[in-house]
């Protein structure tokens, strides 16, 4: 097995250490993660559909984004006021959940390679490096042992083809003397291959096939559940939003409030000190103050708190020195509640045809459909048949292409499993049955629920339209009812009481038309994420 090697010792040495390295290191981490990368996204970009919505913003964050990616700093604006714009963009580009979805993504189509590759041409080898010096005597072997004690390195190739059959081949070079003499005329090598075709029953290569078949259609799957999450996803930052900014507004509306109660109270001390009101109504003035007062400091903290949450959501630490645009707020009450162009038929039939969750659902019928069949195929006789033939030489000192086929072993065999015992399998066609009827009655459910959905949708936003009208005129009246009383307590016409009770009224109005807008916007967003029509633009936003 050892050969003595002791002029040309350290050429071995280096030799074999060189042809390791060579293989070895011809493929740095950096490589195979740039690899990875390259198959995983052509996987993903070939299932990719175009209604499935824009192909932009999926990729993991240590993946160069693309040029219509979002691409926007995890930092604070100078003027530290976040525009919705700002804020959906930064959410998409940073946000831990959103992360981690396209992580999950990413990975669905990692695992299909490994799939694929059980699918795909293999090549393997093995090479056996060892110096040893004993005394003066240095020792080398390269290769593993062979069966006359020559050292062989083995180099082979499998691939599974589409309908089961495997094919392995194998190639022991005696390498010492590949590297000591001439390579044309001093190579031995050892030639041997495998070919197994299933003929008969689940096992014709289905089974193996289907395994393939369900990974393809999983990353496809996952594709689609991404981009419905896309869509969840943006109407939860915009919701969230503009939630924050009517904490604010409540905030605002509460100062308010208590500048009128301070006002109220100081106009009543002036009046009772001339003697035309009495220490009572002063008295329940400054209650109101202090009631007031007390709202003022519960809705700050209420509003702080949600900022913070909402900085978590975009990735900003929760002591970032940062506020949401006013602005914004503005801008939703200048538009107002606007009309949609559908009946609620039309919304639900609309939703049948776009919900790519429902496409998920009815594909898994035939998924269940396919097991069905290759648990029926199982409970009949199943045969495969195997070629292998081995010991297929080159002759000493001969050219390595002259192979003596002739004086290979060759061998043919079946493998048969006949329908003797087969509770196995016949409990696993049964699972397979009622997975079936399972699946069909879980499309209906989805379907049920998708219509629930849209319908309660639907409802909602007629309603959150309705209440904003309403609450309009509630805060139209309320605002001539404070001013009416006012005027009318001047008078002695109405006491202290029905002043601030107006007061108060008002408060209440002013935040129940900011919730009925904000309430109306997440219902219209709700809706066309429901009924499937809306898309997301690269930016993130809505479209």
């Amino acid at each position: 097995m050892f050969c003595k090697l002791r002029p040309i010792t350290f050429l071995y040495r280096w030799l074999g250490i060189a042809v390791i390295f060579c293989i070895a290191g011809g493929c740095s981490p950096e490589h195979y993660k740039a690899e990875a990368d390259k198959e995983v996204y052509k996987i993903i970009d070939g299932k990719w559909q175009d209604g499935f919505g824009q192909k932009v913003n999926y990729t993991v964050s240590d993946v160069p984004p693309s040029a219509n990616d979002v691409q926007i700093k995890k930092t604070v604006p100078s003027s530290n006021a976040i525009s919705l714009a700002q804020a959906v963009a930064m959410a998409t580009a940073h946000n831990r959940d959103y992360q981690l979805t396209k992580e999950s993504l990413y990975l669905s189509a990692l695992g299909l390679t490994d799939t694929r590759h059980q699918y795909a041409r293999q090549w393997f080898g093995t090479i056996d490096y060892r110096y040893t010096k004993e005394g003066g005597e240095e020792d080398v072997s390269v290769g593993g042992p062979g069966e006359g004690g020559e050292n062989l390195v083995g180099f082979g190739h499998k691939q599974l083809l589409g309908d089961g059959l495997l094919v392995t081949t194998n190639l022991a070079i005696n390498w010492v003397r590949y590297l000591t003499g001439d390579p044309r005329t001093s190579l031995g090598s050892v030639l041997s291959a495998t070919v197994t075709a299933p003929i008969l029953g689940a096992g014709a290569g289905k089974l193996a096939r289907e395994q393939l078949t369900l990974a393809e259609r999983k990353v496809l799957y996952d594709i689609r559940t991404f981009n419905r999450y896309r869509k969840t996803f943006v109407v939860g930052i915009v919701t969230a939003y503009y939630n924050v900014l009517q904490q604010r507004d409540v905030v605002t509306n509460a100062e308010n409030n208590y500048k009128r109660s301070v006002e109220s109270k100081e106009r009543l001390e002036m009046e009772s000190e001339a003697g035309r009101k009495s220490r009572i109504d002063v008295d329940e003035a400054e209650q109101n103050v202090l009631t007031a007062e007390s709202r003022v400091v519960a809705s700050q903290e209420r509003y702080e708190q949600s900022l913070d949450a909402f900085k978590m959501s975009l990735s900003l630490p929760t002591d970032a020195n940062v506020v949401l645009d006013q602005n914004e707020l503005k801008a939703l009450e200048e538009m107002g509640i606007s009309e949609i162009d559908f009946t609620l038929d039309e919304a639900i039939e609309t939703a049948l045809l776009q919900r790519l969750d429902l496409y998920n659902s009815a594909d898994s019928i035939d998924d269940a459909l396919r097991n069905v069949q290759l648990a029926a195929e199982g409970l009949g006789p199943q045969l495969d048949l195997t070629g292998r033939t081995n010991e297929i030489k080159s002759p000493e000192g001969t050219d390595f292409s002259r192979l003596q086929f002739h004086r290979g072993t060759y061998d043919l065999f079946f493998d048969a499993d006949l329908p003797l015992d087969r509770k196995t399998q016949r409990n696993e066609y049964r699972r397979a049955l009622i997975a079936l009827e399972q699946q069909q009655r879980g499309y209906e459910e989805d379907m049920d629920s998708i219509k629930l959905a849209v319908r309660g949708a639907y409802r909602r936003l007629k309603e959150t339209a309705d209440r904003y009208k309403i609450e309009k005129n509630s805060l139209k009246l309320a605002e001539e009812r404070v001013e009416m009383n006012k005027v009318l307590l001047d008078a002695g016409r109405v006491t202290t009481r029905t002043l601030l009770l107006s007061q108060d009224a008002l408060l209440i109005a002013q935040n129940n038309v900011t919730k009925a807008l904000i309430d109306h916007l997440d219902a219209k967003l709700s809706f066309y994420r429901d009924v499937g029509i809306m898309q997301v633009g690269p930016d993130g936003m809505w479209e």
